[in-house]
């Protein structure tokens, strides 16, 4: 690798290390539902979220809020520290959908309806808050 190539990955590698991540994969409930539970918390510092989450009635808010408890671990992994209140903020929550599980209920006169079980991913994106702005 040239000079130019690693520095360039050195610096990508300490900006990403303020980073981290986790993803929930194939969650039985559909997308628009998970989406309200996100935007509750887009952007909040983490353990506030975490308390808005605990104390939400939405089914799909305990596993985010087990999401979130992944993140913040997998970033405290990272850093090697732990993280304290105020450190750390949700950067990014995105919801997509997964593919749907078709099913047919039957219906009068011989019909089928169709039934669609929705299931969408979730990542979660957890970044350290800038204080000198």
């Amino acid at each position: 690798m040239g000079v130019r190539k690693k520095n360039y990955a050195d610096r990508i590698k300490e900006e990403r290390k303020q980073i981290a991540f986790a993803k929930l994969t194939n969650v039985p409930s559909s997308p628009r539902k998970m989406r309200l539970v996100a935007d509750l918390v887009r952007g909040m510092e983490v353990y506030r979220a975490l308390g808005v989450l605990k104390f939400s009635n939405k089914a799909a808010a305990a596993d985010l809020e087990k999401l979130l408890r992944s993140a913040i671990a997998n970033w405290e992994a990272k850093n090697e520290r732990k993280a304290e209140a105020g450190d750390l903020c949700i950067s990014t929550i995105f919801v997509n959908p997964a593919p749907m599980l078709k099913r047919l209920r039957p219906a009068p006169q011989g019909r089928g309806y169709r039934i669609r079980k929705r299931s969408n991913h979730v990542t979660l994106i957890v970044d350290t808050i800038n204080k000198d702005i």
